[in-house]
């Protein structure tokens, strides 16, 4: 049998050592993850007769795709609203790792930890998260706690000289066997709980820890436990596109987004909150590192009632206008970022249940297989944006009659009226007819776009190829 180039040998060499990798991620997460957080209505202060509450309505809703529940940050406080650490009561186990409150999650008695949760959210069909921030209490590291299952201590992992920048309470871990020994310990601990879903903040940007997300994938393999893994916050350097999507599902592309329309930030100042329209570009930038399982993420959806204990401001209902949350889901929805909602789900009113059990939006969301912005547009559109996507033809389909989605999105603060011939849009919209998605209702076939958008409003088209009379 003849021998194949060197360099033909080892690239196919690589190719087969990457295929376990990348059929886990794709296994894991092969459409953009959709699900409830808890930080944008309760920040801190989620507990479990609230969470069971709000899972309770996702359960209810789970038919249109929603499947992960996860607590954010603070399950581990006794007094989550204490102004420091030490009125906010962190709790360990002997070996310092974070375990629940049991004032705010009494299942987890007699060392039971969230599994007794774990387990309910799975029998309502649904698949149970968690929120950590990397590296290790500080209380661990000078109590110098034993870590579990290795020889190691505390102080042999922590690097005291690494603290995340608005988030004080734990160190940065080394890039040594002590550092994979730790988060092999308290990975192990929360995989066995029953975790489906680890989001693991200041992480993937100020600063970014590549060495800590390598233990922290590392620590999740060893489990044998499929468990998605979501970096946060951003905005992730491009730059760093291929190594997050090597040991992620998900990592954040912006910083934490609000309900707020625009901000531009001030020199040196960030870019919180990340207002709707500036995420429009940040799609754009990310756009070709969208695949089954890696999804670029643009952050939770900050729409509905953001009540009682909101991550940012005053309890309030969203900011957002009805046509700006809907903008915003449209955006999120066809550029396949991933869905978390971020509202009180016991709250819901009709407007936001109308967004999120929309199934022919939901349904785009997971099956297109490709999406991009349409770049080129006519100049009296200036203002504005427009992206298509498109599903993989059907065994036994035509290559060009698979569906396709239009959406139209209007940037200006004063109502555009948008008047153009799909075939000037974009070649795959040639001979197509349209159906407005939010609106439940088929366009006459008119072979354009006619309709007027108000301000930061949009709309959604399912763009079909239009039945061809049958060959004689």
């Amino acid at each position: 049998m003849p021998r194949l180039p060197l360099a033909l040998s080892r690239s196919v060499f690589l190719l087969l050592a990457t295929l376990p990798a990348l059929a886990h991620a794709q296994t894991l997460a092969p459409t953009p993850p959709m699900g409830w957080n808890s930080w944008d209505a309760y920040g801190f202060t989620i507990d479990e007769a609230d969470f069971k509450a709000n899972v309770a309505v996702l359960a209810g809703i789970k038919q249109y795709g929603w499947q992960y529940a996860v607590i954010d940050e603070g399950w581990y406080l006794e007094n989550p609203l204490g102004a420091d650490t030490a009125s906010q009561k962190f709790v360990y186990d002997a070996n310092g790792r974070l375990i629940p409150a049991i004032n705010r999650f009494p299942d987890a008695a007699n060392g039971a930890g969230l599994k007794p949760l774990a387990d309910w959210v799975h029998a309502q069909g649904l698949k149970f998260g968690i929120h950590l921030v990397r590296g290790i209490p500080r209380q661990s590291v000078a109590d110098n706690k034993p870590i579990a299952g290795s020889s190691f201590h505390a102080q042999d992992a922590a690097d005291t000289t690494d603290v995340c920048p608005w988030n004080k309470d734990n160190y940065g871990i080394r890039d040594n066997a002590a550092g994979q020994a730790w988060y092999d310990s308290i990975i192990a601990l929360y995989a066995g709980w029953g975790v489906d879903f680890f989001k693991v903040d200041c992480i993937s940007d100020r600063p970014y820890k590549v060495s800590e997300i390598r233990q922290v994938a590392a620590a999740i393999k060893k489990t044998g436990r499929p468990i998605v893994l979501s970096l946060s916050p951003g905005p992730t350097a491009l730059d760093h596109a291929a190594e997050v999507a090597q040991y992620s599902q998900m990592w954040r592309i912006s910083d934490d987004h609000w309900d707020v329309w625009s901000h531009v930030p001030e020199e040196g100042k960030g870019e919180f909150p990340m207002g709707t329209l500036q995420a429009f570009s940040r799609l754009v930038n990310w756009r070709g590192y969208v695949r089954p399982g890696s999804w670029p993420d643009e952050d939770m959806l900050p729409i509905g009632s953001l009540t009682p204990h909101p991550g940012w401001g005053e309890p309030r209902e969203s900011r957002l206008t009805h046509d700006e949350a809907r903008t915003e889901f449209t955006l999120w929805a066809i550029t396949r970022s991933p869905l978390i909602l971020g509202a009180n789900l016991t709250k819901l009113d009709d407007f936001t249940r109308s967004l999120i059990t929309n199934k022919d939006v939901l349904e785009m969301n997971q099956r297109v297989t490709a999406t991009h912005p349409i770049i080129t547009l006519p100049p009296e559109l200036r203002k504005v944006r427009a992206w298509i996507s498109s599903e993989k033809a059907a065994s036994g389909q035509a290559p060009h009659d698979p569906p396709r989605y239009l959406a139209l999105f209007n940037l200006d603060d004063q109502p555009i009226h948008i008047q153009v011939k799909l075939s000037d849009l974009s070649a795959e919209l040639e001979g197509v007819q349209l159906r407005d998605l939010w609106e439940r209702k088929d366009l006459p076939p008119s072979g354009e776009v006619d309709v007027t958008l108000p301000p930061h409003a949009s709309v959604l088209y399912l763009a079909q190829v239009k039945l061809r009379p049958m060959s004689k």
